[in-house]
């Protein structure tokens, strides 16, 4: 090892606090960025299959399954890929946890869908889960534990909890965590209407389009806010 490789490697021994680049930092969040395609995948077979084959299938075809054929062949498609995704990625011995959390995700509005023979029941839980997800936020703060501090300490800081003795770096969790409180409410609000209007289409592509766009700016605003702060306090 040279000199030069030598030192570069004592440097980030001595600087444990360094981050990692905001794309790792990201790419560990969403498992890569093969994860977060193959996340939205299920979700685009089950939105377009269903419109297909809606178009396509009547409701005398394909006896043995009742009711609704083309919704529950869409259902049938959209699990298999999600199935084979996780599968496919536990072959070539990569992370499987986001698949998976996403394979659940996908096997409960998929039974929703199956027994109730409605094409919104699919999205019925993503709906829920982001509705929780912004209230549990929100109580975070309440209770003056930013949720994101938390979450970003285990991700990007080695799980260190200098944060909390950071009066600035603090407030600056607060508000992040109220950011994010705030979209995962407005998304399931969003979608809850399009579900009370039975509006399916449209409740697919906001499915989609308030998915991972939002997540990943809120994402990049996050590391950039706590960046900003530390680099502010690291000046004086």
């Amino acid at each position: 090892m040279t000199e030069d490789a030598r030192g570069s490697v004592a440097t980030q021994e001595q600087d444990p606090d360094k981050l990692p680049p905001l794309t790792e930092q990201m790419a560990e969040q969403l498992g890569g960025w093969r994860g977060l395609v193959e996340s939205g995948i299920p979700v685009l077979v089950f939105i377009v299959a269903n419109m297909i084959l809606g178009a396509v299938v009547s409701d005398g075809d394909f006896a043995v399954l009742g009711d609704k054929p083309a919704l529950k062949l869409a259902i049938i498609a959209s699990v298999a890929v999600a199935v084979g995704l996780a599968g496919w990625r536990l072959a070539q011995g990569k992370p499987v946890r986001f698949a998976v959390n996403g394979l659940v995700g996908i096997a409960l509005g998929a039974v929703l869908a199956w027994r109730s023979g409605e094409e919104r029941s699919f999205y019925l839980p993503g709906i829920i889960y982001s509705l929780c997800y912004g209230i549990a936020l929100l109580a975070s703060v309440a209770f003056r534990q930013p949720l994101v501090g938390w979450i970003y300490s285990v991700v990007a800081d080695g799980g260190k909890k200098g944060w909390r003795g950071e009066p600035r770096l603090v407030r600056a969790f607060a508000w992040l965590t109220v950011l994010w409180a705030a979209t995962y409410i407005v998304k399931a609000g969003l979608q809850y209407l399009l579900y009370l209007a039975h509006a399916d289409v449209a409740l697919g592509i906001a499915r989609i389009v308030l998915g991972y766009p939002p997540y990943l700016l809120l994402l990049a605003l996050t590391v950039y806010a706590v960046r900003r702060v530390r680099a502010a306090e690291n000046s004086l």
